[in-house]
């Protein structure tokens, strides 16, 4: 049953400061509802996109907080009545709420939806692909998980027709969702807290798919067993792109080419034995000539004309925490980036080693959950081949989980194991800034990496 938006003229929300969440704020307040909120005292990106809505928050959770004339209380998933006093109060008083998850479905499901969801790539894929729909005139709605760099934020509002998100799999998000279409870019084992196998893992995505009608399509990462074996349940069209020669669209690597200072992965892309045009990218690696390949192939199969989707994709700078170039210090480059997979890691630093060959490679890594770190230990251990060097923090927990039964010490051990030497442990990120600040120089590139707060490593030592 849809909500009925038009009758709600006040919303509270719990954790606003969610990358998700104030994309949903921002859509609610263009509607011309009232936002208030709350979050922790931690900054992110979102306190500057709040900042710009002009709505106002409270740092600090409180049952004091929550207003009395709310229509609606909208709370990040993070957050449940076990963890947060607000949500318990909410739910004491019998206020009418609705999760982050749930509010995406109500908008997303009015209109053609599409979907990126998968493993990897899915913030880089559904960016570029709203950003080149924009830029070709289609006029998206779009909510990112991460703020895109030339948005200043990360939600499009859009009167035209597509509606494109950044589908997460995490607690199994996926089942609200109806979409239209979707882009499929990976499926490696992921969120063990919430699925135990990666059979269940993969079948939350071979659910998802099969909901895409026979009108629909699905463009799939087509190099995998796994993401083959989830496209098996669409009952729309099937596209696969990739490298591999028995792919509907094929990557043709051309190169490199630099433009004002700028690098760009030149290629081109046959699809179904035709060609659909030289492309170029200013995204580093193979894993972002896969995720340009993804757009450029949903783009055509929704009629977007391919000169435009050229352009787009040439302009597009990126996502923050995305291979994000922060600055310089001592004459060392210094690079963020969101990578909190064994293979989001690979991918990233040989990204990284294909661009600075011949440099010192120094990857501070802030490990994310314990139940990941835990059923990935073997697979973390040897995901910095690319790495010089490998400085370690403390296990960065969550909302739903403080402790757990490894700690960043055993990661160090195993890749110490694989390495003599490599790794280091190093509890905080104040201790690290201060520990690389004088040791690092021109033949050093730092690279801070993953999804908590590890890029304030990278700000700290920018001069």
């Amino acid at each position: 049953m849809a909500m009925d938006l038009s009758k709600i003229k006040k919303v509270y929300v719990i954790g606003i400061k969610g990358s998700g969440v104030v994309a949903i704020v921002e859509i609610l307040k263009t509607m011309g509802i009232e936002i208030v909120g709350s979050d922790t005292h931690e900054k992110f990106f979102t306190d500057e996109v709040l900042r710009k809505l002009g709505v106002k928050y409270t740092e600090g959770f409180n049952v004091e907080n929550l207003p009395d004339d709310a229509d609606l209380i909208l709370y990040s998933s993070s957050y449940n009545e076990n963890n947060n006093v607000e949500i318990a109060e909410a739910k004491k008083r019998n206020l009418k709420m609705i999760s982050y998850p749930q509010m995406l479905a109500e908008l997303f499901n009015e209109k053609y939806g599409i979907a990126v969801c998968g493993t990897h790539g899915k913030t880089t894929v559904s960016a570029l692909l709203a950003d080149t729909l924009k830029k070709a005139g289609a006029d998206p709605d779009a909510v990112i998980g991460s703020r895109v760099v030339e948005w200043g934020s990360n939600a499009l509002i859009g009167r035209g027709e597509y509606f494109v998100i950044e589908a997460d799999e995490f607690q199994n998000k996926l089942k609200l969702y109806d979409p239209n279409a979707a882009i499929l870019t990976s499926v490696d084992w992921d969120h063990p807290d919430s699925y135990p196998t990666f059979a269940q893992y993969k079948k939350a995505f071979s659910d998802f798919v099969s909901k895409i009608p026979k009108t629909g399509f699905l463009v799939v990462w087509g190099d995998s067993v796994a993401t083959n074996e989830v496209a098996g349940a669409c009952q729309g069209k099937i596209i696969k792109y990739g490298f591999q020669e028995d792919n509907d669209a094929i990557i043709e690597k051309r190169g490199t080419e630099s433009v004002e200072g700028k690098i760009y992965q030149e290629f081109e892309i046959v699809y179904n034995g035709k060609s659909l045009g030289e492309f170029k990218t200013q995204l580093v690696g193979d894993h972002n000539l896969l995720n340009a390949a993804a757009v450029i192939v949903a783009c055509h199969e929704l009629n977007v004309d391919l000169a435009n989707v050229s352009e787009a994709v040439a302009s597009f700078q990126g996502t923050s925490r995305r291979f994000e170039y922060i600055g310089e210090r001592n004459g060392a480059i210094l690079i963020d980036d969101y990578g909190h997979h064994p293979e989001e890691i690979k991918a990233t630093l040989r990204g990284t080693r294909g661009l600075y060959p011949e440099k010192n490679i120094v990857a501070v890594f802030h490990p994310h959950s314990y139940s990941r770190t835990e059923a990935f230990l073997q697979d973390f251990a040897q995901s910095f081949d690319d790495a010089d060097q490998v400085i370690v923090l403390d296990i960065y927990g969550s909302a739903r989980e403080n402790s757990g039964k490894v700690s960043s010490k055993n990661l160090v051990d195993l890749i110490n194991k694989y390495s003599h030497g490599k790794a280091e442990y190093i509890p905080t990120i104040d201790e690290a800034a201060e520990f690389l600040k004088d040791r690092i120089g021109p033949d050093d590139v730092v690279l801070s990496i993953g999804a908590g707060n590890v890029f304030e490593v990278v700000k700290k030592l920018k001069s």
